[in-house]
């Protein structure tokens, strides 16, 4: 058995590939598992929703028939996916790759998901369902620039999140009198799990990234593929909270051209990939084992294939 092999057990220390969104990622840790036979197992919170494809930048069919890959297309757009249930459903894929004799590569960009995986959450509190529901609906009908405002008088430590994070901290909050962070805190005391982490990121490009596959998404179908989910998907849903897809329905709707929102949503991604910047640099300060890496330098691919081998000089 090689030593790529052997490191799949269950005691070895995780692979994380993450950065913010459009930095290269997915590209990076696809040529990753196919040099390596490694199963890909998808940390994004926005990949888990049947349907909602273009607009998440899911991996194609294409892309999938080249390596195994987990964690695409697991809920229903209507379903609430934690970061706790994530965790759950990753322990067991990591195990499924380990008994089959395959590394695997945690990819996304989704840090409270892979924070929740490597540092197991606490139980968080018992509520009670119909007040539950009825702070849900309340919370809902909020705009998140609002919502944002509320987390940082309840809970600051999570303002910065985005929608589905900041609703959950508004909710327990009030439900409980207790900040969910708090609740969080106290999940330390569980046993971690020795995580190995290389964050990609492309600097002072990434604007211009970003930019550009919002840009190639609006010509590959995105429009139309919002319009086919309007159709059954409920506006409420969760998955609509993934950057640009209520931007696009309500120009859908509205029956306005949808180059007039797209500058709109550009600003959100940006924003979104300043708070996974963010998240990323100061939650990963005290872990031992972290590779900062640019995927345009020339390399880039070297240094993360030594990485990958648990080489130091990477």
């Amino acid at each position: 058995m090689s030593s790529i092999a052997a490191s799949a057990g269950a005691d070895a220390p995780l692979r994380i590939i993450c950065g913010p969104t459009a930095a290269g990622k997915s590209a990076l840790a696809l040529a990753l598992a196919e040099r390596h036979g490694a199963w890909l197992l998808s940390a994004d919170s926005r990949q888990v929703y049947r349907g909602f494809d273009i607009g998440t930048a899911k991996p194609t069919a294409a892309e999938r028939s080249r390596v195994p890959h987990r964690g695409l297309d697991v809920a229903e757009p209507t379903e609430r996916w934690s970061a706790a249930r994530w965790a759950q459903d990753a322990a067991r894929w990591l195990d499924e790759a380990a008994a089959a004799g395959h590394p695997a590569l945690l990819v996304g960009g989704s840090g409270l998901w892979l924070r929740a995986l490597v540092r197991p959450l606490a139980d968080e509190p018992p509520m009670d369902p119909d007040r539950r529901r009825a702070m849900q609906d309340a919370l809902g009908a909020l705009p998140t620039t609002e919502l944002r405002r509320w987390v940082a008088e309840l809970d600051a430590s999570r303002a910065h999140l985005g929608r589905t994070q900041l609703l959950r901290a508004a909710e327990v909050a009030l439900l409980t009198g207790t900040r969910l962070s708090d609740w969080h805190a106290a999940g330390a005391a569980k046993p971690r799990r020795a995580a190995r982490w290389l964050v990609v990121d492309p600097g002072e490009a990434l604007p211009g990234a970003i930019a550009g596959r919002l840009d190639r998404m609006l010509i590959s179908g995105w429009p139309e593929e919002v319009r086919r989910l309007a159709g059954h998907v409920p506006p409420d849903a969760p998955a609509w909270n993934a950057c640009g897809y209520r931007e696009i329905r309500e120009a859908v709707d509205a029956g306005a051209p949808v180059a007039a929102v797209r500058d709109r949503i550009l600003v959100a991604t940006r924003q979104y990939a300043k708070r996974q910047r963010t998240w990323f640099r100061t939650q990963l300060a005290g872990e031992p084992d972290v590779l900062r890496l640019d995927p345009r330098a020339p390399d880039a691919l070297a240094r993360a294939d030594r990485w990958f081998r648990g080489s130091d000089d990477a």
